[in-house]
């Protein structure tokens, strides 16, 4: 490193970085009831919910991306959760969806359980930004805890979801 370079205090780097995640959850991509009531249709609605709102170009593309990485394996993680994801050509950028569904889906979940809460993350082969996987790290890690779980069944709206998970940036 340079005698000149500028080191930012960690807690400023956090601080952006979450600012940059934050950007990521948009109140037009807050689903807080889904329809369906089967998997395959629970892709559809979200993807539908993506190309609905101007965020991927190609809902068919999409939803087959999306159709083909749940055949590798189930993105039904347990605990109630589903992060189906992806990377596709129609995406000019990193969006994500929150969707929730109070009854439960049959998603083929790890732990055979009905899934509650799903989070899509669809994103372009390459991003200038980069935060595909601190996206997906940062929902893993606090959809861990059982109290950030029953808060996420328990919103109203986008302030509330970001509440949940950046509570340091409010």
């Amino acid at each position: 490193m340079s005698p000149t370079a500028t080191v930012l205090p960690m807690s400023t780097l956090t601080i952006m970085k979450e600012a940059k995640l934050a950007a990521c959850f948009g109140a037009a991509l807050f689903v807080p009831e889904l329809k369906a009531t089967a998997k395959h249709q629970v892709l559809e609605e979200m993807v539908d919910h993506l190309f609905q709102n101007g965020r991927v170009k190609d809902k068919a593309l999409v939803l087959e991306m999306i159709s083909r990485r749940e055949n590798l394996g189930s993105t039904g993680i347990g605990k109630g959760i589903a992060i189906p994801h992806g990377r596709s050509l129609a995406a000019p950028e990193l969006s994500l969806v929150f969707a929730r569904s109070v009854g439960g889906v049959d998603y083929d979940s790890l732990d055979r359980q009905p899934v509650h809460l799903f989070f899509m993350i669809v994103a372009p082969p390459q991003e200038r930004t980069n935060i595909y996987l601190p996206v997906l790290g940062k929902i893993v890690e606090k959809v861990k805890e059982s109290r950030v779980r029953s808060k996420l069944m328990k919103l109203d709206n986008l302030d509330e979801l970001k509440k949940v998970f950046f509570p340091d940036a409010q």
